[in-house]
Order: structure tokens, then C-alpha cells, then sequence
């Protein structure tokens, strides 16, 4: 599932495709994603113009003049690509914009979402309501993650994984950060230093960074708007890497599941 830095790649990529343009008409083209769609989707944004782009967690946010948000979720398998012909079975909503672009949110599994809201109630939607802070806030503090795992039994991956905790965060930037700071993952949250924890969290923001930096995670479906692939997986350093050396110090990396969730882990390195 697409985490914070393809989400982030994607709006980022539909910026100069649709800032203060006009999106002259929007046709759902089924009734229902992972849940169904809002009856008047069409009607609430077919001649509205563009504000903002923004993302919020794995949420990506299309506000407009009229006072609505758009709140989409790629799910497993969405993505947002340009469709300059006959539209896909799979192009399930299309957005035709002024000036002749055409998008279309493309999503053969259909683990999609979208909903409407009041722009000045958006924190208020039972999607976002319960997100945590986003972890590269400028203003969040260095020692959120610390506080939060206090007196935690919880694993620590389990912990990075919770959307209430850090909004965005799944299994692919919780391994990679993780290795990086050498903390076991399934080590418990409360037993782990503060100071490690601090640096955690840093590190978590450094290769969120880094993975935006390179357009995110290509491994099944994930795609720019522009349809290129991002490129962050070809420097993993452990998630879906097991059996392999580990890149720090040559013992094989183990497979383990935590939480429900497989992960990637060097025994040696991490503690």
C-alpha cells in the first residue's frame, strides 16, 4: 500500500497539472471503490476550480472554491495517471480539466477511496480525525516518539505503524528507519532509550525525505503522475530483503512477522 512519500509524489505531481485550473467535468464511472462513492461527486466538483493540493498522512487533499475537499486514498493498487485516450476498464474516476488534461484515478484492485468534505470540517472527517502529527512537521517535537512509547509494550514497528501515533507510516519506512537507527523491531516500545527513540525519529524523517527525494517506492503499482517509477526500493536496505546479507555488516537478514506484518531485520545490528 502507497505510504507518505508516494502519497506525497502524487500531489505533488498533480500541482501543475491542476492548481487554479477549472476541473470542467468529474464522472465516477461505478458507484463504489473500497466503499461507495458520495451520489453528488460529480456534481460538487464539475465546474469548481482548484485551490490546494495537500496530503494529510496517506491522504491525498484536492480543495476547491466552493469550499470542498476531496479526500482520496491510492489504497493497493490506485494510482493517478494521465489518460490522453479512450479511458481503462480500470479508470474508474475522470477528471477532464481546463486547458485539455484528462486524469484519470486508476485502480484495477479497487481498495481505493474518495469522499467530499467541507473544507472547514476537514479535521473533523472520521478519516483524518484520528491521524497523528505528520512526522516532517518543522514543529513536531524531536522527542514526540519518545513520549509516545512511554511505558509501551507494544513493538516499537507496531508503534511506527500506528496512524495515531505518526500519520503515514507503514511497513516499508518503519523497516528502513528502524535499521537504520539499529533497533530490534520487535523490541518493546517502553524498553527502548529515549535517545535512541529520539534518533528514531529522526531517522525516520531522513529516509521519508529521501524516499520523496526519489519518487517514492515502485514495487507493484505505485507511479508518478507522469507515469515514471519511483526509485527508493532499489537502495532498501532490509524490507524485502530477508535472506540476504545485511548491508552493514554481512549476516543473513531474518524474516519475522510482528503485529500480523512480515518483517526485515539484521539480528546482529539491531537491537
Amino acid at each position: 500500500m502507497p505510504e507518505l512519500p508516494e502519497v506525497e509524489t502524487v500531489v505533488r505531481g498533480l500541482g501543475p497539472l491542476l492548481l487554479g485550473r477549472r476541473l470542467l467535468r468529474v464522472e465516477a464511472r461505478r458507484p463504489d471503490l473500497r466503499w461507495p462513492l458520495p451520489a453528488d461527486l460529480g456534481v460538487r466538483l464539475s465546474g469548481a476550480r482548484v485551490q490546494a493540493l495537500a496530503r494529510r498522512g496517506k491522504f491525498g487533499l484536492l480543495s476547491t472554491d466552493r469550499g470542498d475537499t476531496l479526500i482520496f486514498h491510492l489504497g493497493m493498487s490506485g494510482r493517478i495517471r494521465v489518460s490522453p485516450g479512450s479511458p481503462h476498464p480500470h479508470d474508474h474516476v475522470l477528471f477532464a480539466v481546463e486547458g485539455g488534461t484528462v486524469l484519470a484515478f486508476h485502480d484495477p484492485r479497487r481498495f481505493g477511496a474518495m469522499d467530499i468534505a467541507r473544507t472547514d470540517a476537514l479535521g473533523r472527517h472520521r478519516w483524518l480525525a484520528p491521524l497523528g502529527p505528520e512526522p516532517l512537521d518543522p514543529a513536531l517535537a524531536p522527542d514526540h516518539l519518545a513520549r509516545a512509547a512511554a511505558g509501551r509494550v507494544l513493538a516499537i514497528k507496531s508503534l511506527l505503524m500506528d496512524q495515531r501515533v505518526l500519520a503515514g507510516i507503514g511497513n516499508i519506512y518503519a523497516a528502513e528507519a528502524l535499521f537504520r537507527a539499529r533497533i530490534a523491531p520487535a523490541r518493546a516500545a517502553g524498553r527502548v532509550a529515549a535517545r535512541r527513540l529520539i534518533a528514531l525519529q529522526a531517522a525516520l524523517a531522513d529516509v521519508l525525505a529521501e524516499s520523496i527525494a526519489a519518487g517514492g517506492s515502485s514495487l507493484r503499482d505505485h507511479a508518478r503522475v507522469s507515469g515514471e517509477l519511483g526509485t527508493y526500493q532499489l537502495g532498501f536496505r532490509v524490507y524485502g530483503r530477508q535472506g540476504k546479507p545485511c548491508p552493514a555488516c554481512g549476516r543473513a537478514l531474518r524474516l519475522s512477522v510482528i503485529g500480523g506484518r512480515s518483517s526485515v531485520h539484521c539480528t546482529a545490528c539491531q537491537r
